[in-house]
């Protein structure tokens, strides 16, 4: 039996680790079979660099005939969350990254191969997976029921309620995936899935933010149950400079005041707060996410900017100059761009 939370959401030295540890070659060789293991990264470069939507999911869902749950109402770039009883999965799923972030809650036994490494799980588990590392699932034995949370990151962004978990190790690309569980904590995992599931097909007016609050207790247990991390010193060398960088980023926000401005604000300053060249960082950073290190300091200034129009009554040009915005002008545009309504409306709205 399995239970699977999805929600919207490497380097050549991976790529080389891949292949030495899963095809036995030994350095010596690797070094000798350059042309052969040149071709062999062309295809695990294919492989790892394809990217499943939700769409994609769901029409992959289609075509095997597996409608697991009602997809219907789903529309791209809109807020989406669904979730059914999974009482038949795939055999195997594709390897590749994800745009949404996906929990499993595994009651049976399979094989993760996530990255260069091929984890096996006999028994209970929670699997938070990075949507950055490609992974596939293949499943050993009948026994893999359980239940589909499915959504995206606007449904994730939109919640305050989830914006702590940004700030943890869930989810990175540095944290270890699985977590093997007790039998309390089972009974747990279990509960919350089976509540999210009944007040997803439920009438019920508030259900939305009670299975926003079971989603949020099991993440809290996840994180109880995992005091340790992976030592920092074990990471390649530019995961562990993107982690300083990711935690540098959170750790300014939530902003409480517009007496204390936003301090680091472009990749130059975090650059320089880290003591790194900004091409070495911006080149670290974007191995890792696919993304540039000003588009990923963006994307967060843009979720915080609509959680204070939200829930503060702070004026518009409070927020601008909190963010960093020199001019309320400036602040106009570039909410603008993002949001596609100014600043004042979207605050009206709420």
């Amino acid at each position: 039996m399995t239970f699977v939370v999805l929600f919207n959401s490497s380097s050549k030295e991976i790529e080389k680790n891949y292949f030495v540890n899963n095809h036995n070659i030994t350095e010596n060789e690797f070094g000798f079979s350059r042309v052969y293991v040149s071709l062999i990264f062309i295809i695990y470069k294919i492989m790892s660099d394809q990217l499943e939507t939700i769409e994609d999911y769901y029409r992959r869902l289609r075509k095997n005939q597996m409608k697991m749950f009602d997809s219907d109402d789903f529309e791209t770039g809109k807020s989406h969350f669904n979730v059914s009883m999974r009482k038949y999965c795939s055999f195997k799923s594709p390897y590749n990254r994800r745009d949404y972030y996906k929990v499993s809650f595994i009651l049976g036994k399979g094989t993760f191969q996530y990255g260069s490494h091929e984890l096996y799980i006999d028994r209970p588990a929670l699997f938070f997976p990075s949507p950055n590392i490609p992974y596939s699932w293949e499943c050993d034995g009948d026994l893999q029921e359980g239940y589909f949370c499915l959504f995206n990151q606007k449904f994730f962004n939109e919640n305050s309620e989830f914006n702590l978990f940004k700030k943890t190790s869930l989810f990175k690309e540095w944290s270890k995936p699985i977590i093997f569980l007790t039998d309390e904590q089972t009974e747990l995992a279990t509960l919350y899935f089976q509540q999210m599931y009944k007040l997803n097909n439920s009438a019920y007016p508030f259900r939305c933010g009670s299975i926003k609050s079971h989603l949020a207790s099991l993440m809290h247990l996840a994180l109880e149950i995992r005091v340790d991390d992976i030592n920092p010193n074990e990471l390649p060398a530019n995961i562990r400079l993107y982690r300083l960088f990711d935690e540098l980023l959170n750790k300014q926000f939530p902003l409480d005041s517009p007496a204390y401005p936003l301090a680091l604000k472009t990749a130059s300053d975090f650059a320089e707060h880290l003591n790194v060249h900004v091409n070495h960082l911006n080149s670290s950073v974007k191995s890792v996410t696919q993304l540039t290190t000003t588009q990923i300091i963006k994307e967060r200034v843009f979720e915080e900017s609509k959680n204070l129009l939200k829930y503060t009554n702070w004026d518009i040009a409070e927020i601008g100059y909190t963010l960093g915005f020199d001019q309320p002008s400036h602040f106009n545009n570039f909410f603008k761009k993002h949001a596609e309504v100014s600043p004042l409306k979207f605050k009206n709205t709420y």
